[in-house]
């Protein structure tokens, strides 16, 4: 498999982390790519990912114009990725909370697959590290409340830690995608699983970050809770 990937990294104020986590991501395998989609940090953040840039011609840098969210970012990433010949793109966290030793298991199981998703919960196993008892739950029923509502037979349909094939994005309208916080990712599978798609869940480990600040909010949480059920009355009338 000699195709070209492309690692997507939104940030936002993670300047301690960006110049650690894109070498790491290079390391593990000569076809990834890293593109940094920064959202004007006011932390130099965008600054430091030009430097890597600059130095590496595998890393590349969108520099928007302020904090749209998560799923803004990665939309953006997503349009520029098609506009170029990578086979394969990831989501990544920056913060570490995604290891990048897991690319090549993702790599490796993309081969059979459309949709590889990081699963922080399988086999009932819960491979999360450091996370406080109350963030856990909110996660863990956050999955079973979207696959009750959704039929989505996902054991971990709100991580992050991806990989699709370009054809699963060419096929989904991203203008019309709504989500832009954690519900962005179940609505991503759920549009790649309505078009008739195989997705694939290897296990990951799940770190907390050590550095910088988490972006969950409250606003985010509501999203999510109305998001599933207008995704079901998507899938209803035909229009997910």
């Amino acid at each position: 498999m000699g195709e070209r990937a492309l690692v997507i990294v939104p940030t936002y104020n993670e300047s301690e982390n960006v110049t650690r986590i894109v070498p790491l991501i290079l390391a593990q395998d000569s076809r990834l790519d890293v593109l940094v989609v920064d959202d004007n940090s006011p932390d130099g953040t965008g600054q430091l990912a030009d430097q890597l840039a600059a130095a590496d011609p595998r890393v590349h840098v969108l520099h928007r114009a302020g904090k749209e969210g998560l799923g803004r970012a990665y939309l953006a990433g997503f349009k520029w990725a098609l506009e170029r010949d990578y086979a394969f793109i990831f989501e990544m966290d920056a913060d570490f909370s995604h290891d990048p030793g897991h690319l090549p298991e993702f790599l490796a199981a993309i081969r059979d697959t459309d949709l590889v998703l990081g699963s922080r919960y399988r086999d009932g196993k819960v491979t999360v590290v450091n996370w406080p008892m109350t963030r856990l739950m909110l996660s863990y029923g956050a999955n079973i409340y979207a696959r009750a509502v959704t039929g989505l037979r996902l054991g971990d349909a709100t991580g992050g830690f991806k990989c699709f094939r370009r054809e699963v994005l060419m096929a989904i309208p991203l203008d019309q995608v709504r989500s832009n916080g954690y519900a962005f990712q179940i609505e991503m599978s759920f549009r790649a699983w309505k078009r008739g798609f195989r997705i694939a869940e290897i296990p990951i480990v799940f770190h907390d970050r050590t550095e910088g600040e988490s972006k969950m909010s409250k606003r985010i949480v509501r999203e999510a809770i109305w998001m599933v059920w207008r995704l079901r009355w998507w899938a209803i009338t035909g229009n997910a």
